[in-house]
């Protein structure tokens, strides 16, 4: 199967700069975007052979995720299942008959890191959502979609489900290590790259993910996904790589490739992908 996964910042913006011609050239079984940065109903999408799930934030024009599948899901829930954490449209999960598919746009710390707690919050949050699905439970109070019965609920609590592997993509707003930004020395602390949040991508790996682009390309250099608008960074490929495709360990023998899009146009990230043996 074929993923890709995009942050297009702002959809209706990357609409004009040919985003269909780019979905259909890819032709992944599953699609997934972060901050679409849209409500309900203010884009309409002709993806034909596509399912669609999105998660709105609640702010206008802020944040969001989408993901367009080939398959139609079992379950899809949106959001962690916190009313604190769910405000901002961050996360659409789909349960598919051998695995899970996690959509995530993690909160960025800010300047300063003026939001480091709200962040390592949510990075705990995360993590623990990702190895409930792995080992079978669905978090209490997490909006619910059965797209099979046109079904949409708030689950009550210790809902159990059978245990699946997870694959979890989307912008992580961290470069885990030196070798995954340009110029490490002095974003040292910055948002992004600060010891609080890369140690918390670390305790994500250590719980039994894999990061699939460095388990296959471990001393790829150079390789980014996001680039500033300032400064001709994406000219000089002064880039982080903060985009990432993650998988249970269990599926990591099955990875195939792990691509970075970087020619791809449109946004100030490229698109990034993963082809596994499902």
């Amino acid at each position: 199967m074929r993923f890709v996964s995009w942050n297009v910042n702002g959809l209706r913006a990357v609409l004009k700069k040919d985003f269909l011609e780019t979905f259909a050239a890819f032709d992944a079984d599953v699609f997934a975007l972060q901050e679409t940065k849209c409500q309900d109903g203010q884009v309409t999408l002709d993806l034909p052979g596509y399912h669609q799930f999105w998660s709105f934030a609640e702010k206008k024009g802020y944040s969001g995720t989408a993901v367009f599948c080939k398959q139609e899901p079992l379950r899809v829930l949106h959001g962690l299942g916190s009313d604190y954490l769910d405000q901002e449209g961050r996360i659409v999960a789909l349960e598919f008959e051998s695995f899970w598919f996690v959509d995530v746009y993690t909160p960025n710390a800010q300047n300063e890191l003026a939001r480091i707690d709200h962040r390592m919050e949510w990075d705990d949050a995360f993590r623990d959502f990702c190895k409930g699905l792995e080992e079978g439970v669905l978090p209490e109070g997490v909006s619910c979609e059965t797209p099979a019965e046109g079904r949409f609920e708030k689950l009550a609590g210790g809902v159990a489900t059978q245990p699946k592997p997870v694959v979890m993509c989307g912008d992580f707003n961290v470069a885990h290590q030196e070798i995954d930004l340009k110029n490490p020395g002095p974003n040292r602390g910055n948002a992004g790259f600060s010891d609080e949040e890369r140690g918390k991508f670390t305790d994500l790996l250590a719980a039994g993910f894999t990061d699939t682009f460095r388990a296959l390309h471990p001393d790829a250099t150079g390789a980014y996904s996001w680039w500033s608008y300032r400064f001709k960074a994406r000219q000089n490929n002064a880039g982080w790589r903060i985009d990432y495709f993650l998988v249970s360990d269990e599926l990591a023998p099955r990875v195939q490739d792990a691509s970075i899009y970087s020619e791809v146009m449109g946004s100030d990230h490229c698109p990034v992908g993963v082809e596994i043996e499902l």
